[in-house]
């Protein structure tokens, strides 16, 4: 086995295209969760930067919310993760 095999990237590419590090997340203690900011979460989580559960960890997050995030970016991209459109992106009908 590798002895990189347990490293982690010092950067992925974030949700605007620039890289993204460790210190360009979101603080801990966050509490507006703009679309940029959740982007940015799962963007490290999808690239390794973090763990799933280093994720829920230091942003108090459940799973459920952190992989809700993940499938609104997935089914709608970053206009999904608006809180005000939730529903209708979960409804299929845009307004």
């Amino acid at each position: 086995m590798s002895e990189f095999s347990n490293r982690k990237p010092s950067h992925v590419m974030g949700p605007t295209g620039e890289p993204l590090t460790l210190d360009d997340l979101p603080p801990p203690n966050t509490e507006r969760w703009v679309i940029r900011r959740k982007a940015e979460v799962v963007a490290a989580v999808r690239g390794g930067l973090l763990s799933l559960e280093e994720a829920c960890r230091r942003y108090k997050l459940s799973v459920e919310e952190y992989l809700s995030w993940q499938r609104a970016i997935d089914r709608n991209g970053l206009p999904g993760l608006r809180t005000t459109r939730v529903q209708q992106y979960r409804n299929g009908a845009p307004r």
